[in-house]
């Protein structure tokens, strides 16, 4: 897999979860390290995309001011190590993303969209860019086809989560394709 797609891919994948929610609850499982919530933060939810360091301190160091979670130091090997437990305050705010569904965003304005109607502004192939992106597409849900395969359950179901949205790219780039004359009308229009 390529950098860029591993990138679009964990983009997809961690962009509708904010890692403060998804430390404070891997806090409300149990008191934790720093260490401990990156380490379970990468193999839950960074798929080849791992936080740094720097952003699980500083976001700690944030819930801590905020209330949500307290630091305790404990002696040890080195330097003193806290570990860090969430409060009453920052389990209500898990308890409340958790109820909240997220939002059916619908999209409107993507940059599928955007490079057609830019295209046909400016006289360039559009029908060859939705080609091109149809094949992009395509590479892409073998490459998911491939994670399902030999991957673990929450890999298949982050791999069939990205798939479904391709699918739905895939059919629209199909009807976009089969109205570009039209669409070539009202761009040409406005």
């Amino acid at each position: 897999m390529s950098d860029y797609h591993l990138r679009v891919y964990t983009q997809c994948i961690v962009a509708d979860m904010t890692v403060p929610l998804a430390l404070l609850g891997l806090l409300e499982r149990e008191p934790s390290h720093g260490y401990d919530l990156k380490r379970d933060y990468d193999t839950l939810f960074g798929r080849g995309r791992p936080l740094p360091f720097g952003q699980v301190y500083s976001t700690l160091g944030r819930l801590a001011r905020d209330g949500k979670v307290a630091g305790q130091s404990e002696p040890g090997d080195g330097p003193d190590r806290k570990r860090y437990a969430i409060t009453p305050l920052g389990r209500q705010e898990v308890a409340t993303w958790l109820a909240e569904p997220v939002a059916a965003e619908p999209y409107l304005q993507t940059v599928l969209f955007t490079k057609v109607v830019l295209a046909l502004m400016l006289g360039r192939d559009a029908a060859g860019y939705l080609d091109a992106q149809r094949a992009t597409h395509m590479r892409r849900m073998r490459e998911l086809a491939e994670i399902k395969r030999g991957g673990p359950l929450t890999d298949a179901l982050l791999a069939d989560h990205a798939m479904f949205h391709l699918e739905a790219d895939l059919r629209w780039i199909d009807v976009t394709q089969a109205r570009l004359g039209a669409l070539a009308e009202v761009v040409r229009a406005s």
